[in-house]
């Protein structure tokens, strides 16, 4: 608090000091046989102030500290689960009392619910890793019965298998979020060999809605971790074919500037409309394509996929166009690059 607030919230005191000086000098003046020179009550004025002065300004630097330990300098260091030990008068240990208390449930709540969340946790990579068992299992089931049903069906088994995996690779990487500094390893690695088998993974795609898909620039090396690279690409190229008609194509094509090396995922698909575009990869948001095609959508994939490129130390952009399709960029930066945190759009 500075000594200007200060003298705000004294404004009261001097007021009353101020009516004090008026009724002395009302008296002096009401009294007929008591005479005081100008000078005299001038004087008695002055020193009067003074003193005021000189307490407003003791009062001042006694409590600073205090409101120093309250202010914004104790707040980034994040005084709300710090207990506080440095009242002097019984009004600030009282007031240091009733915070202490306050911080103590905070400790406790915040335990509980840290426990709560890793038990959740913990329950949801469990379950994540069973269901993985029989998934395996009916894998196994529809290639030994492939020759023994209709090749659409077969497909159709096919598709929904792959999506309940997908599905299910999602809760397990949105699990991940908060503890993914335990689980990536950054290392260079060739981006065609990330893409390849990415993409393959999704052939069974590719081939019923007769998808055409090519992979074109120079390979580069890049720093990231393949295995989450990996599913940042599933889920843009999942979106991609969710909104691409059949027959249309998705391309990718490697280049590099004196920024790094990029990575862009084109589509022939319907396109993001312009008021979405920015909100597409906000968690849970599905926008206007998801809401009007016969799409099941969930808002997860987009939302993982900048999140964990974030983490990466990668960068994610989109452009798009309604009827054209939609480019989604992939920035992998050089260590001597530095991106400007409000970055919004391409050059």
């Amino acid at each position: 608090m500075s000594f200007l607030h200060y003298l705000k919230d004294q404004a009261t005191m001097i007021i009353f000091w101020l009516i004090c000086i008026f009724l002395t000098v009302l008296i002096f003046w009401l009294t007929p046989d008591f005479s005081l020179p100008f000078t005299s009550l001038l004087y008695i004025f002055l020193l009067q102030f003074a003193f005021l002065v000189a307490f407003l300004t003791f009062s001042y630097i006694k409590r600073y500290p205090w409101w120093k330990t309250l202010g914004n300098e104790q707040v980034e260091k994040e005084i709300s689960i710090l207990p506080l030990n440095v009242a002097v008068t019984n009004e600030q240990k009282l007031a240091q009392q009733t915070i202490n208390d306050l911080i103590d449930k905070h400790h406790s709540s915040l335990e509980t619910i840290l426990h709560a969340q890793q038990e959740q946790k913990d329950f949801i990579d469990s379950w994540v890793h069973e269901i993985k068992v029989p998934l395996a299992a009916i894998q196994l089931i529809i290639e030994n019965i492939s020759d023994d049903i209709p090749e659409k069906n077969l497909y159709q088994l096919e598709n929904d298998l792959q999506k309940i995996n997908s599905y299910v690779e999602q809760v397990l990487y949105f699990s991940r979020l908060d503890s993914f500094s335990k689980d990536y390893l950054i290392q260079e690695h060739s981006l065609k060999s990330i893409i390849y088998p990415t993409i393959r993974q999704s052939a069974n795609y590719f081939i019923q809605h007769q998808l055409h898909y090519s992979v074109s620039g120079e390979d580069y090396e890049v720093l990231t971790d393949p295995k989450w690279l990996a599913f940042i690409l599933e889920q843009i190229i999942s979106n991609a074919i969710k909104y691409t008609e059949d027959g249309g194509s998705i391309t990718f094509d490697i280049s590099k500037n004196e920024r790094g090396v990029w990575l862009a995922i084109q589509d022939t698909g319907i396109g993001i409309p312009l008021e979405d575009q920015r909100r597409i990869f906000d968690k849970g948001f599905t926008g206007q394509n998801g809401r009007n095609l016969n799409q099941h959508a969930t808002g997860l994939g987009l939302y993982l996929a900048r999140n964990l490129a974030g983490k990466l130390g990668h960068s994610i952009y989109v452009d798009s166009e309604v009827g054209t399709g939609t480019t989604i960029r992939i920035l992998f930066p050089f260590l001597t690059y530095y991106t400007e945190a409000d970055e919004e759009s391409l050059l």
